[in-house]
Parts: C-alpha cells; structure tokens; sequence
C-alpha cells in the first residue's frame, strides 16, 4: 500500500513553495521542481499607456478613464493557474494524495478558481496566511493547526 503524501503548497501572488509530508510526524521536505516566481512589476512598470480621457457629458469638464483590468492583479490571476497546471500534472502523475493550500486570502481565492475538480476533491485544508519568506524549520508550526506534520 503506497503511503499516503500530502503536498503543502505556500505561495502568494507572486512566488511558491511546495513540500511534501509523507505521513503524521515525518515531517516536511521540498518537492523537487518545487520553487516558482513570478514577475512581480509595479503597475507602473506593466502598462504603457496612461489612461485615455474623456468629457463629461453636461459640460466641457475632462475625466481620465481607468483601465478595465489592473495589470498587476491579473499576473497574481495568470501565476495561480500557472501553479493550478503544475499541481494537475503532478496529480495525474500520483505525486501527492491530499493537498493543503497555505496563502494571502485572494491568492486562495485564486487558486479556488485555477483548480480544476480533481484537484479540488484532493485540497484536505486551507490556510490564508503569507508563509512564502518563514524558514521551512519553522513551517511545522504554523502547519499544525491544519495538519500533523
């Protein structure tokens, strides 16, 4: 009978972590191809346009107009399915039996919706807390409330 590995996934919008726990009081390891970054640019910096202008419709009274999507955000959005693919080929792959998401509130979100169902079905906790920059010896720690590492 193959041991039961859950896959912690840490990440926020940018950069991610995933390491393994082979079983209750084994502790955490890196997974191998495990460490990700994404670009992290200001908006400043991604968009190139300043935003067009526009009258008010009553008078001669001009408006800018803000853009339709924050670029910055919609990297965080292209990082957690770029992260949500990895996850799948792993799974198809055996990798890992459950999954415990650990992220910032709106990266959960965002990975809530990158998931496809059978990842889904595999997610046992979630943790929204930013634990990217916590030294992997103190990672079992802030674990425990949602697993036994």
């Amino acid at each position: 009978m193959k041991p039961t590995t859950t896959w912690i996934l840490i990440a926020d919008g940018a950069r991610a972590r995933i390491f393994a726990n082979p079983g209750p009081g084994k502790g955490i390891s890196p997974v191998e191809g495990g460490v990700f970054k994404s670009d992290h640019s200001p908006n400043r910096e991604l968009a190139s346009d300043r935003p067009g202008r526009t009258f008010e419709s009553s008078d001669v009274t001009r408006h800018a107009i803000d853009p339709a999507q924050d670029p910055h955000r919609e990297l965080k959005r292209a990082f957690a399915t770029r992260l949500a693919a990895y996850v799948e080929e792993r799974l198809a792959e055996n990798a890992f039996s459950r999954l415990v998401l650990v992220a910032p509130p709106v990266t959960l979100g965002d990975f809530r919706t990158a998931l496809s169902k059978a990842v889904r079905e595999r997610v046992s906790a979630e943790l929204d807390n930013d634990l990217t920059n916590t030294p992997v010896e103190e990672l079992p720690k802030h674990l425990a409330t949602v697993m036994a590492v």
